[in-house]
């Protein structure tokens, strides 16, 4: 099954979490894994510097039929969602950087207002 290509605003909306108004950063995580910890932390710094953007973390084990849609195969997976709740790209395993993670965003964190200084 190939990932979702539209709109994740429904799926956002199910979960209870609206995106952010210029971007999303949807992460898969479970409660083992330990880089998901990290990259929590990543995003959610990340979600703080960048104006509209929100961090939604979603429990993969809880969201099943979600992650079988979404071509999820392990943890943690981020996508990158612009302001229209659409896909416009994903990563999976490591933690990321925060200035990868800022470079993913790419014309949402270019568009938004200066981000702080590391």
């Amino acid at each position: 099954m190939e990932p979702s290509t539209g709109s994740l605003a429904a799926e956002l909306a199910a979960l209870g979490r609206p995106g952010g108004q210029r971007g999303t950063l949807l992460q898969f995580s479970t409660a083992f894994c330990a880089p998901c910890r990290t990259t929590r932390t990543v995003l959610a710094d990340v979600a703080r510097i960048v104006p509209g953007v929100a961090h939604v973390e979603v429990d993969a084990e809880d969201n099943l039929e979600l992650v079988r849609r979404l071509g999820i195969r392990r943890t943690p997976t981020v996508l990158v969602l612009d302001g229209h709740a659409r896909e416009i790209s994903r990563a999976s395993g490591a933690p990321p950087s925060r200035a990868a993670v800022i470079a993913a965003l790419g014309p949402v964190a270019s568009e938004s207002e200066p981000i702080e200084p590391w």
